[in-house]
């Protein structure tokens, strides 16, 4: 009877830990499935690797977080156990797909993420054959949600982003001409550059292009090209991995020039490895941490980096401080969204849920969220930062929306 008891004590011990570090691959053990009859399963769709894992991180932090505040919801009368379910996407549409079907596999009931519009885009079918409604973080070109009411997103979109830079680069900047550089065949970089391109040159601007393969790292044929021709300011909108690349290259080769970017831009690895060349570089983003005109933002900000200097892991995927990415808190935001569209839906099946998001209205750390008919947040405004190279940090400069 004792070694009865002793094997299936082992065999216990052997699947709790299989459960545990199954799919969790970006430290923590929030895969560890929850018990009692009632759980929802939240799937995290991110990228825990690749040229954009350091920006997937941050926003599952946010997630993380959120879900460590409130790990239960009320659903038509009962309480449920929040489950989170995370796989990697790579960064790579190809490995997006198969990931998004494990999520399905899985029995989600909504899913969060991700960082980057291309994985987004690729496993947006999925989502939607399997009927299971997706929000978006931080994937900000439209064709996310575009003729898909199972994907809505919590972020702004890269029309207005790219306006928003255009009328930056010209009003404050005083650039009357533009070189834009974007990554082939990925959809945000070439979505925003393109929407930056059609706002600058609506407003009379000049603008010269160029474009590089995904995971070049010699940038010098197409910045020697920028430096002769007659731009005032450099736009290249790119991966975490891609960017200290083209600073550090063209600070080297003695161009001076602003460089402006995107969201994606705002992440610390980039000061780390730029460095000192990571002078005159601006970029627009969701969120600032030192914003307290919204007390649910001061509120946040406080306990979130409470949460970050209380274990080792978190500070690491943070990029190694408790600075607050914009896309942590747009993680924090879109898991509380799901949360009320579970809270309102009629069970906890992926069509329910879907049928209730369209109804959110939440007052969040990055502003309100309500959607529009596209599953689009009605959001109007950015945050202007620059790289403090002396203190290793995002500055903040100004708000600005497209009317500005």
């Amino acid at each position: 009877m004792k070694k009865i008891i002793s094997l299936a004590a082992l065999l216990a011990m052997v699947l709790t830990f299989s459960a545990g570090c199954g799919g969790d691959t970006t430290g923590g053990d929030t895969n560890t499935p929850a018990t009692g009859d009632n759980v929802v399963k939240v799937g995290i769709f991110e990228p825990a690797s690749g040229e954009n894992g350091a920006g997937g991180k941050q926003e599952v932090l946010g997630i993380r977080y959120a879900h460590s505040l409130q790990p239960t919801v009320e659903i038509a009368g009962e309480t449920y156990t929040v489950e989170l379910v995370e796989v990697d996407n790579q960064s790579d549409t190809t490995k997006a797909v198969t990931a998004a079907q494990n999520l399905v596999n899985s029995d989600v009931s909504v899913v969060l993420g991700s960082y980057g519009s291309g994985v987004s885009i690729a496993a947006g079918d999925i989502f939607k054959s399997a009927e299971i409604p997706a929000i978006g973080i931080s994937c900000t070109n439209p064709q996310v949600t575009l003729g898909n009411d199972y994907y809505f997103r919590v972020c702004f979109l890269d029309p207005f982003q790219g306006t928003v830079m255009a009328n930056y680069a010209m009003e404050e900047l005083g650039a009357d001409s533009a070189y834009v550089i974007t990554q082939l065949g990925d959809d945000y970089s070439s979505g925003l550059g393109n929407y930056f391109v059609q706002a600058f040159e609506g407003m009379n601007g000049t603008v010269h292009t160029a474009e590089f393969q995904t995971g070049e790292v010699d940038f010098s044929a197409i910045l020697t090209n920028a430096m002769n021709s007659d731009a005032d300011v450099i736009f290249a909108p790119s991966a975490i991995a891609t960017a200290p690349l083209i600073i550090q290259q063209a600070r080297q080769m003695g161009i001076t020039m602003p460089i402006l970017a995107g969201d994606t831009w705002e992440n610390e690895s980039i000061i780390t490895n730029a460095g000192q060349h990571a002078t005159d570089v601006y970029l627009s983003t969701f969120f600032d941490e030192n914003d307290t005109a919204n007390p649910a933002a001061a509120e946040f900000v406080g306990g979130f980096k409470e949460w970050l200097n209380a274990d080792a892991q978190n500070l690491t995927n943070n990029g190694g401080s408790d600075g607050v990415a914009a896309v942590s808190a747009l993680g924090f935001d879109a898991y509380n969204v799901a949360l009320q569209a579970l809270a309102a839906a009629a069970s906890p099946t992926g069509a329910d849920v879907q049928a209730a998001l369209p109804g959110v209205e939440y007052n969040g750390v990055t502003g309100s969220v309500t959607f529009n008919e596209n599953g689009d947040a009605n959001k109007d405004m950015a945050y202007i930062k620059t790289i403090n190279v002396e203190t290793g940090a995002f500055d903040f400069l100004k708000t600005q929306s497209v009317a500005e």
